[in-house]
């Protein structure tokens, strides 16, 4: 059983969510990490998170000292071949659940049992994945606060938009199920998190009472890596996440040949987990390079000269652009990818919107290194203003602070 508040000096505070925040590996770690250290300097910090079959225990990547216990829960195995996802999800679509949904659910009695004593001024459940566990921590929080890292709704919808044909059935099916989902869960958190004004625009046209904070994802200030870089272009992500998928093909089939045939020597440098998910799309071409997973963002994109966030579909902000901020290289994005950032095209990134001219504005900054640098020390100093731990923490003053609890 978890220790009982009486024990603590501080007041209590529980996280529960579906991903480790640490290693802080990926968007949706760094954002949870973010709000663990935060409640971490002013409460005692109880953690729940759940286990993927055959993960490392995710309690043993966290800093020491940072929580006071961690509760884990263990995920069934699930056999992860197409063939196996498909038939999940097909059964999935006849019953209307949304995988992710689908996926961390039926933990309600476990909880019940293991928090029965306990008490908590404030609650955080990262993901709306694992909105409907309000059921149980409402009866032992006082206030409980949804931390959206997606408005998984307008994320289906517009994947529905920019995937294959097959992938897109599913998330036309599993669209409206998830708007109908968040209008019956939305309603039972004291307090919304976003990570932007446009996400908290659309929770209000799910939620109108809700109450929303615009959160800012960000990450740990850094020291500007001080590395020349090579003659390559960087693009990071979970290639296992849809958006991501698709911004790769799309940049593979209709940027890539444009800036490969005029750039003989350039290389385009694929960064992140899950690199199987488009292993079999960079076959057969020796100037794309599958770096896959590393342990510093940051410095991996400061290798490349050009950073590209080409997508065309999802939601919420991209912790991607803020690494290559963070690195000091010069960004191309289009306009999905920069919603919700504090962006100023020809300032601290340079947007496109068609193959074209996403091809076009690459070219510029490698053909120019007064432009390539000018871009870069923008974005580098929007990072340090906006997008570290302590710019994003003081937004949560008037929100969670001890004191006003």
């Amino acid at each position: 059983m978890l220790p009982p508040l009486s024990a603590t000096v501080k007041p209590a505070a529980l996280i529960l969510s579906p991903e480790p925040p640490y290693p802080l590996h990926g968007g949706g770690p760094q954002r949870t990490a973010s709000l663990l250290n935060y409640l971490a300097r002013h409460y005692t910090v109880d953690l729940i998170l759940f286990r993927q079959p055959g993960a490392p225990d995710p309690a043993l990547a966290l800093p020491p000292g940072l929580v006071r216990s961690t509760r884990i829960l263990k995920l069934p195995y699930h056999r992860n071949d197409v063939a196996s996802r498909v038939i999940r999800n097909s059964f999935r679509m006849m019953r209307g659940t949304p995988p992710l949904v689908d996926r961390f659910s039926g933990f309600e009695n476990f909880l019940d049992q293991e928090l029965s004593q306990a008490r908590y001024q404030i609650g955080i459940v990262e993901h709306f994945w694992c909105a409907p566990y309000a059921a149980v921590l409402n009866e032992i929080c006082d206030r409980l606060v949804l931390d959206l890292h997606n408005i998984e709704s307008a994320l289906h919808a517009s994947c529905a938009a920019a995937e294959p044909w097959i992938t897109a059935v599913g998330h036309r099916r599993f669209g409206p199920a998830t708007l109908h989902l968040e209008r019956k869960w939305l309603p039972r958190y004291w307090r919304i998190f976003t990570t932007s004004h446009a996400d908290a625009d659309r929770v209000h046209s799910i939620s109108p009472a809700s109450l929303v904070t615009v959160y800012p994802n960000s990450i740990p200030w850094v020291p500007r890596p001080q590395r020349e870089p090579s003659h390559s272009l960087a693009f990071s992500g979970n290639w296992r996440y849809h958006p991501n998928q698709s911004a790769f093909r799309y940049f593979r089939d209709s940027i890539w040949p444009l800036l490969r045939d005029r750039f003989p020597s350039l290389r385009w440098r694929i960064i992140g987990k899950n690199p199987e998910g488009v292993e079999p799309f960079v076959r057969g071409d020796s100037r794309i390079e599958l770096v896959g997973p590393v342990a510093d963002a940051v410095a991996e994109l400061a290798r490349s000269e050009v950073v590209v966030a080409p997508l065309i579909s999802g939601s919420g902000t991209r912790v991607k652009i803020i690494e290559a901020w963070a690195a000091g290289r010069a960004v191309v994005a289009t306009t999905i990818a920069a919603e919700g950032l504090s962006t100023a095209p020809g300032q601290n990134f340079l947007l496109a919107d068609s193959a074209v001219d996403f091809a076009h504005q690459i070219a510029r900054l490698l053909e120019d290194p007064v432009l390539r640098s000018r871009i870069a020390d923008g974005g580098r100093r929007n990072f340090e203003a906006e997008y570290t731990w302590e710019a994003a923490w003081r937004v949560l003053g008037t929100t969670v602070l001890p004191s006003q609890l």
